[in-house]
């Protein structure tokens, strides 16, 4: 256990700045994995509703990830690697038209 005041301190404050660490990194899994969803959807039925709904998501995921870049919950090129990540896979799908 922590002996000084400052020690103390130390420790809320690591469990504080965790918590919301994991709240972001979470969120952010989970944005991704919905733009996923939406990819595939879009995929199996190319209508351009289904696009709308993969631009959304989209952007929620890129938001998020940039929120988190910018509190250092990730590093900079961590996010953009999660970024190009998500931009491959509509790439990959994306009718040329």
């Amino acid at each position: 256990m922590a002996n000084s005041k400052s020690a103390i301190k130390r420790i809320q404050i690591n469990e504080r700045n965790r918590l919301r660490n994991k709240a972001y990194k979470s969120a952010v899994r989970t944005l991704m994995k919905k733009y996923f969803q939406a990819v595939e959807d879009y995929t199996a039925t190319p209508t351009p509703e289904t696009m709308e709904q993969v631009q959304k998501a989209m952007s929620d995921a890129y938001s998020k990830i940039d929120k988190a870049v910018k509190r250092r919950v990730l590093h900079r090129n961590n996010g953009a690697r999660k970024k190009a990540r998500l931009a491959r896979a509509l790439k990959k799908v994306a009718v040329p038209s």
